[in-house]
């Protein structure tokens, strides 16, 4: 994933700004995912065979260490006691409620108007049941459902039924026409909520606050949000994110591995993979910490992971490390004029449903400031896409042979013993001594189907619907695709209705030769726009 920020400094990939010394490496190995055993619909027989056939294998591996054979802690991770980012801010309309799926639970995000706040609910109304991501926000600022009209205000109280006669009791004041309503928040630019609408938790914020990344606030950085739904489940999603192994050959070529990264390293195949010493220095039930050879990467569970410089180098010559704790990244006390550029790597990964998940990411830099003044954001999002979609087809496919497997066999039936895998064994010690995400008993069926590769890898409605930037883009290119039809069809028309002698020959050649540019740049805006806003398939065997 170090070849996103590269992407999120240079869009184009023709050069990287970043300074290489600085590029913060992410951690950690090999791809996999974890479901409670209720959600996996695999034939008893199928597993078991399988199971076996690990066990048996397993004599020939190296043996367990005793961190892998950790017994569940007593202390569980809460997964329905903790924040989730929703959606960037920017990517949000407040004229519009916008559906989405956290951790199970289907969810609107709509503008409060009134409280001037973002608020989220539960995507039912208690009348019938319809979707209220699919209402409006009427005149007086409530949230109104459109398949009977009921309103409701931003504390989540029905407010009007327009089928109750004016003179009956009172009926929408019932508590069984009220609104599930979640806490929310807004922080670092994005949409934050808590997946428990108890009334004990109203106050919650005050109480824990989302974890919170000082830069993407910070004046002196320039960030660039992007999000994308993604095919397959949250466990794979991380740590493939934590995994810097993976880069020089799931993205060969997209994008070529930084000076830095390879400097001092004997070249032993043609992508340059090599040894990476990375280290797991502390974990309990909030996340880990660990610690590489460029740099820190900390996880805070459930869904941040940051990657980050590990020395902030002054003027003076001296240096200082950057401090963390649970809720925080902070940023060394120096000035920020003092210090050297600096860039972060930050993922939010989002548990939507088995088999699903949403990722938000942002790269806050503090330098080139003026890149993201001129290049539209979607321009970076195209070769962030990319990235994303060159190894989106295998993961999709491996977390599958994953389920397979067995979740309780990861560890005899995936093969990490080098250093580059420790945050990935250290992710799946966190998930099977804390527990796995447990997932709501409607998922019980497991894994959906693989689609064809093309429905697996659209970015129009995994990316682009979700994204205000790349929408509008999408929009204005083919504007300028069928205006550069009507143009050359126009000309092609204007030369046939004049006659012979109305015309020089120098003036007809221009006008055809016009008309045949327009064509061909139509003709490549189309190609261009499906690859980049629709779908682009990536073939590792030829690049």
């Amino acid at each position: 994933m170090e070849a996103l920020l590269t992407f999120s400094t240079y869009p184009l990939g023709l050069n990287c700004f970043l300074p290489q010394q600085y590029i913060p490496f992410p951690s950690v190995g090999s791809l996999s995912c974890r479901y409670p055993r209720r959600i996996c619909s695999i034939n008893s027989r199928k597993v078991s065979y399988v199971r076996a056939i690990s066990a048996s294998s397993a004599v020939s591996s190296p043996p367990v260490t005793p961190k892998e054979e950790d017994e569940e802690s007593e202390e569980r991770f809460d997964w329905f006691g903790n924040w989730y980012p929703v959606a960037p801010v920017c990517d949000l309309d407040k004229k519009v409620p916008h559906a989405k799926r956290v951790i199970g639970l289907d969810v609107v995000i709509w503008w409060d108007p009134v409280e001037r706040t973002w608020r989220v609910f539960n995507d039912r109304c208690p009348h019938r049941l319809a979707p209220l991501s699919e209402g409006r926000i009427d005149s007086a600022g409530r949230l109104q459902c459109v398949y009977h009209g009921w309103c409701f205000s931003g504390a989540g109280d029905c407010k009007f039924i327009p089928q109750a006669p004016p003179d009956d009791p009172p009926v929408h004041t019932s508590k069984r026409a009220c609104v599930a309503v979640y806490p929310s928040c807004e922080q670092n630019k994005i949409v934050w909520f808590w997946p428990n609408s108890d009334p004990q938790f109203k106050d919650i914020l005050s109480k824990k606050r989302p974890p919170c990344i000082d830069e993407i606030d910070d004046p002196s950085y320039t960030s660039i949000f992007g999000i994308r739904e993604i095919p397959y489940g949250y466990e794979v999603l991380i740590e493939n994110l934590m995994d810097p192994a993976h880069v020089p050959y799931a993205h060969y070529k997209i994008m070529p591995m930084p000076k830095a990264a390879t400097a001092g390293r004997i070249k032993r195949d043609r992508e340059g993979g090599a040894p990476l010493d990375m280290t797991v220095q502390k974990l309990d039930v909030t996340g880990y910490i660990a610690s590489q050879e460029r740099g820190y990467s900390k996880f805070i569970a459930p869904c941040v992971f940051c990657a980050y410089p590990k020395w902030e180098e002054k003027n003076d010559g001296s240096a200082s490390s950057a401090s963390i704790n649970n809720t925080k990244l902070e940023k060394a006390s120096a000035n920020a004029t003092q210090q050297k550029k600096r860039a972060l790597l930050v993922f939010l990964c989002i548990p939507v449903s088995p088999g699903q998940s949403r990722l938000i990411w942002v790269f806050p830099r503090n330098f080139s400031l003026w890149a993201n003044r001129l290049i539209p954001r979607w321009v970076f999002h195209v070769g962030q896409n990319l990235i994303l979609d060159s190894d989106l087809y295998l993961l999709h496919v491996q977390e599958r042979k994953i389920v397979e497997v067995g979740q309780d066999n990861w560890h005899k039936a995936c093969y990490v013993p080098t250093k580059s895998d420790a945050l990935v064994t250290g992710f799946r010690r966190w998930l099977r001594k804390y527990g796995s995400i447990p997932w709501d008993p409607k998922f019980s069926d497991g894994f959906p189907p693989t689609p064809p590769k093309e429905q697996l890898m659209d970015r129009y409605w995994t990316h682009v619907v979700h994204c205000s930037s790349c929408r509008a883009a999408e929009k204005g290119l083919k504007v300028l695709e069928v205006s550069l039809q009507v143009v050359s069809i126009g000309l092609i028309g204007v030369i046939a209705a004049l006659k012979q002698n109305t015309l020089s020959s120098v003036a007809r050649n221009l006008l055809v030769s016009t008309a045949i540019v327009c064509f061909i740049a139509s003709k490549w805006l189309s190609h261009f726009v499906y690859k980049n806003f629709h779908f682009h398939d990536y073939n590792h065997a030829i690049v």
